[in-house]
């Protein structure tokens, strides 16, 4: 299995990361892609990344970031998008549930790393709340034409997720999807399994049985099995079709046997 996004680069696992990879590595994870949020969790990531290979690197300033955004912040996610382990720019995208950065800031940072990994030929992972129409928009604007990508934590509904699709796009899932039945279960009908990720968004969202408690890709395994529940497939499926999705979007290497 590949964690598609895990803060493995936040606070939360100063005391213990080692242990926190070996448990991944124990419970079927062979890769974890860590996004950046501002500069100084992106230079987090690449310290991770280059002490533990399975780990890839996304460098990019989350739009509750965005006032950090500017010519320097633009200048150093070109120098670490060099680097082998930065696979993607991200995470990138809007929040308009949380007033944590005005809007227009949050759109000029969004509409730059857009045309940055356009430029650079890096797929986008994006954060969008309560910003799917916006957030959709940017990725359709045909100077983006080709851009991969995938939409992290989706929380649209059925026909975001069409328009996402159509555009070429990747849809990941979290722990949400043992919370039960609701608007996944719907949008999941009209996905390709192929382009479907798993992630754990940790140290949040953690899945059931461990919600509440702090996240960690070790339960991603929870993750998996409850899509496969959902789509009425093996977990062995789920594990290949999901993996085979993130290889292809970040280079990551084949699931071993």
């Amino acid at each position: 299995m590949i964690d598609s996004h895990c803060h493995l680069n936040v606070r939360e696992y100063d005391d213990d990361l080692d242990a926190v990879i070996e448990r991944a590595m124990a419970s079927g994870v062979h890769g974890i892609l860590v996004p950046g949020i501002d500069l100084a969790s992106c230079e987090r990531a690449l310290e991770i990344a280059f002490r533990h290979p399975m780990v890839r690197v996304a460098v990019g300033i989350h739009p509750h970031e965005a006032r950090g955004w500017g010519e320097d912040a633009e200048r150093r996610l070109r120098e670490w998008a060099a680097r082998p382990e930065v696979v993607a720019i991200g995470e990138i995208g809007l929040d308009f549930y949380r007033d944590r950065c005005p809007p227009d800031l949050q759109r000029t940072a969004y509409a730059a790393q857009l045309r940055l990994a356009h430029e650079l030929g890096l797929p986008v992972i994006v954060h969008d709340r309560d910003a799917h129409d916006e957030v959709l928009a940017g990725l359709a604007d045909p100077a983006m034409a080709g851009l991969p990508g995938v939409l992290h934590c989706f929380s649209g509904g059925p026909a975001h997720a069409e328009r996402a699709i159509g555009l070429g796009l990747h849809l990941s899932f979290t722990g949400t999807l043992t919370f039960g039945k609701g608007k996944a279960d719907r949008v999941l009908k009209r996905v390709p399994v192929g382009r479907l990720l798993l992630e754990t968004d940790a140290p949040w969202m953690a899945p059931v049985p461990h919600r509440g408690q702090r996240n960690e890709p070790g339960y991603l395994v929870h993750v998996a099995e409850a899509l496969a529940e959902k789509l009425d497939l093996p977990s062995r499926t789920v594990h290949e079709m999901t993996s085979g999705a993130a290889r292809r979007l970040f280079g990551f290497p084949r699931e071993p046997d």
